[in-house]
């Protein structure tokens, strides 16, 4: 196996993370946010995201109309308040059945050489102290 440039995969990873990130935020904005309160929300939830990433990422979906906000006093501190849209809850839905179809197009691309082995089965017969062994395709 080839070593892979490190550059060259954080950009794919990058790449990758941008989408999962949307649909994780707006997964999550089906309730009620703040900016910090969402960021640990993601992160408890195995998904690690920068302040610097979610703040623009945030406003980028407010102006497509997904995210509403309101500025709030929580804790003596002025606030920003994320919710899902009713525009943002079709996305969402949309987005989550695209991702099961990719996810699980994916996940048999990756399987079929597996799958093709395991529907190969060996059988073994001894017949006067011979073995015998023959390879047998169920599909």
């Amino acid at each position: 196996m080839r070593a892979m440039n490190i550059n060259a995969f954080e950009h794919l990873r990058l790449e990758l993370r941008r989408g999962c990130l949307v649909l994780a935020v707006l997964a999550k904005c089906r309730s009620e946010y703040h900016g910090y309160a969402l960021v640990k929300a993601l992160r408890e939830g195995g998904l690690e995201i920068d302040e610097n990433t979610l703040y623009p990422l945030l406003r980028r979906l407010e102006s497509q109309k997904l995210l509403a906000s309101d500025w709030r006093v929580e804790d003596k501190r002025n606030k920003r308040f994320y919710r899902l849209t009713e525009g943002g809850l079709a996305a969402l839905e949309w987005l989550l059945e695209e991702w099961r179809n990719i996810n699980g197009a994916i996940e048999m691309l990756c399987e079929a050489p597996e799958a093709a082995l395991r529907r190969q089965r060996s059988v073994v017969r001894e017949q006067n102290g011979e073995r015998y062994e023959a390879r047998i395709d169920e599909s």
